[in-house]
């Protein structure tokens, strides 16, 4: 039964559970000086259908590049040196939004909770909200992953971004597929258009209006170990986790600044959380 004060409990004003005024800001001068003097020293391909493993050190940048034709890809980012330490989606959508673009940051996972890159560069950061509440670069959806394919639809797709993801990171780093599974985590949504629905609040997707020549670049503020799977979606205009969308590559690119222009750049240390007080 609907009570007698429901209007007033819904007219309640809402709150920002996180404000984010005391964050650090990140070092956007240093990073805009920086990449006028990019040099690429490595580049990788992920495959329609499949995923990609990259290596990024610290202080440098790289770019996931749309080359062919609409494309979405699922990013997962690792400590290379402690895969321990890793993207943490549902803290950076609570830091940021549902989407994230230019001087928004990635963060990493408790108890190092800090910014694992910051993007730098986005070229479809005009696309800003739609009509259905739709934006780009999702930190909301959790991939596409063939349980929930088995679960919906009885398949046993095997090209899920999951699938994708969990290849290339055992691939990688030498673990088997099913120890590899536990370290492939909720995903940045490179390029996907999404959002919630008004009436049912359900999480939708649309087409996205990535192009070739599109790209989203990143400062590393940490030696990562990154993994891309270009999406079974293709552009996810209709469907995922099938064989039924086209799709395209995706590219990474990896580039080095002068280290002159970084010498007043400071990585960023693990949380100063005290666990001793107790957890």
């Amino acid at each position: 039964m609907t009570p007698e004060d429901a209007a007033r409990a819904k007219a309640i004003e809402p709150v920002i559970c996180y404000p984010t005024d005391t964050l650090p800001a990140p070092q956007m001068d240093i990073y805009l000086q920086a990449r006028e003097t990019l040099t690429k020293v490595a580049d990788y391909t992920a495959r329609p259908r499949e995923a990609a493993a990259f290596h990024v050190p610290a202080g440098h940048f790289f770019r996931i590049i749309s080359v062919e034709g609409p494309q979405v890809g699922d990013l997962n980012l690792w400590n290379a040196n402690n895969h321990a330490e890793k993207f943490y989606s549902g803290k950076t959508r609570a830091l940021h939004g549902t989407h994230v673009t230019t001087g928004e940051q990635m963060w990493s996972s408790i108890p190092y909770l800090r910014p694992m890159v910051t993007i730098t560069h986005d070229t479809l950061n005009w696309y800003g909200i739609d009509e259905f509440g739709g934006s780009v670069h999702d930190v909301i959806g959790t991939r596409c992953d063939p349980y929930t394919h088995n679960l919906l639809a009885g398949g046993q797709y095997h090209h899920c971004c999951h699938s994708n993801l969990t290849r290339a990171f055992a691939a990688e780093t030498g673990l088997d597929a099913k120890q590899a599974e536990l370290q492939v985590h909720d995903v940045m949504n490179v390029f996907m258009c999404t959002g919630f629905t008004r009436d049912t609040g359900q999480y939708f997707m649309k087409a996205s209006p990535v192009r070739p020549g599109d790209y989203i670049e990143f400062f590393a503020e940490i030696d990562l170990l990154g993994a891309l799977s270009a999406c079974p979606g293709g552009d996810c205009s209709t469907t995922h986790s099938s064989d039924v969308a086209k799709c395209y590559p995706l590219r990474i690119e990896v580039f080095k600044p002068d280290p002159a222009t970084l010498k007043n750049w400071q990585a960023p240390k693990s949380n100063g959380y005290d666990r001793s007080h107790g957890l």
